[in-house]
């Protein structure tokens, strides 16, 4: 398996979709939440590829391999988040639903 292939995986694989979907109300509480979350999250990839590129000086241009798995799957987590505030799926993002 490449890691093309695993990274598709991770982000196009099946989704199970809720049998019931929230109240309006409800998803505007989810909504708020995962908002502030996703702004958490930039502040979060900010400082992890800060200290990437200081890695990557030090190490000779080599990347930290944990590092790059970990913004892989930040950026996996943002966009199943982006779907669920733009109504593209029903499914949560961690922490209601698996996290990938």
């Amino acid at each position: 398996m490449t890691e093309d292939d695993k990274f598709e995986g991770r982000m196009n694989g099946p989704q199970f979709e809720p049998g019931e979907k929230d109240s309006l109300l409800m998803r505007l509480v989810y909504m708020i939440l995962i908002a502030i979350m996703i702004s958490f999250a930039q502040t979060i990839l900010g400082v992890v590829t800060l200290i990437q590129f200081v890695l990557m000086v030090i190490g000779g241009g080599k990347p930290n391999d944990q590092l790059a798995e970990f913004g892989t799957s930040l950026g996996i987590w943002v966009a199943k988040a982006a779907r669920y505030q733009t109504a593209a799926s029903e499914v949560k993002p961690w922490p209601w639903t698996e996290l990938d």
